[in-house]
């Protein structure tokens, strides 16, 4: 049979997929993923695999550590604000901020990046964030995916998944088993909300009438949908420097969806608790916002958001100044949150006042 009497004669892009995109956007982000190039990796995309080489990194007995995250509905907030440039930084944080608290190094990363008609000018945005992020992680973006998909998703709107793979020696893997009574615990400033509980956020920002386009109430420099995008921040290198510089550091807890409350119990035994004192929590104005437009009580807050303080560390005690400096040193905020207790009623008990 001919060509001519087929009946339709329809195409792949008859059905809404433009292969030919797909392949502009493949060149056009080549130059990205080169530039997150790094010891072990030689980016080359296209392949039907991204290749790792583990010996070149020269660890003795490495264990790998494998994370994956989303962004959330925080994308929801940039296709309203119409800026796509920081969601990939959020994506890549969420995960390797997840492999630095066993005490890895992030080596690689992969994206899967899905749409419903692809437009490059955006998918080319968010994935130049990604690259950022890698390059803020020390990972090597070696691959990944993108989906067209029609039907799937409201015109101009996306999602985003990281998958990111980093390695440890076996004997520095945290936390430790000799967490007790008496350690110090550090927080890390965060850049903001970070990337968790933006359903709630989104609700807020309906109930207080106030667009993404218009200034924001509580950062006068940006409009409400550029605050609400400040990217999630990466604690890796920091962390990494304090690990390996101070020997001082028993956990790390990312605080994530759940907060303090939730977060910090995941690395601490069962018999033992933390004393936070909110007094030292100094959270940012966002959050203030958000408990004031949303009738957010304080508990609350600290069981959804972050509220200041992006990344946790237990240290030991004669050496908790060391690590502050080290951590400062590479850029950090970083502030005494409290104390390692015997067991008490609560995983968490908080002392002081949140002030908001």
């Amino acid at each position: 049979m001919s060509s001519d009497d087929r009946k339709n004669s329809l195409s792949y892009k008859d059905a809404g997929v433009d292969i030919d995109a797909g392949n502009r956007l493949v060149d056009a982000i080549k130059p990205l993923a080169k530039s997150t190039r790094r010891l072990g990796a030689n980016v080359d995309l296209g392949g039907f695999g991204g290749l790792f080489d583990l010996k070149a990194i020269g660890m003795k007995d490495p264990v790998l550590v494998a994370a994956n995250d989303g962004v959330g509905t925080k994308l929801k907030i940039a296709f309203d604000a119409d800026i796509h440039n920081t969601v990939g930084i959020d994506l890549v944080a969420m995960c390797a901020n997840d492999l630095v608290v066993q005490g890895a190094e992030p080596l690689f990363f992969l994206d899967y990046f899905a749409t419903g008609k692809l437009e490059l000018g955006v998918a080319e945005q968010v994935i130049a964030g990604i690259a950022e992020g890698c390059i803020q992680a020390g990972a090597a973006l070696i691959g990944g995916e993108t989906a067209e998909m029609p039907g799937m998703y409201s015109e101009g709107e996306y999602d985003l998944a990281g998958f990111c793979v980093g390695a440890v020696e076996r004997d520095q893997i945290l936390p430790t088993k000799d967490i007790a009574a008496g350690d110090v615990i550090l927080g890390l400033k965060s850049n903001g909300v970070h990337s968790n509980g933006f359903s709630l956020v989104r609700k807020i920002a309906e109930v207080s009438g106030q667009k993404m386009s218009e200034t924001c109430a509580f950062d006068a420099d940006k409009t409400l949908g550029e605050a609400l995008l400040a990217p999630t921040r990466m604690y890796v290198k920091s962390c990494l420097a304090a690990i390996k510089q101070t020997g001082g550091i028993k956990a790390l807890a990312h605080i994530t969806g759940g907060g303090i409350t939730e977060n910090l119990p995941r690395v601490l035994s069962d018999d033992i608790s933390a004393e936070i004192n909110l007094d030292n929590l100094k959270p940012q104005k966002v959050f203030s916002w958000l408990s004031n437009h949303g009738g957010i009580v304080a508990d609350e807050m600290l069981r959804t958001f972050n509220c200041g303080v992006g990344m946790i560390l237990v240290v030991k005690p004669a050496q908790a100044d060391e690590v502050a400096k080290v951590l400062n040193d590479n850029g950090e905020q970083a502030f005494v949150l409290g104390k390692i207790i015997d067991k008490a009623a609560e995983r968490v008990v908080y002392t002081g006042k949140f002030e908001l």
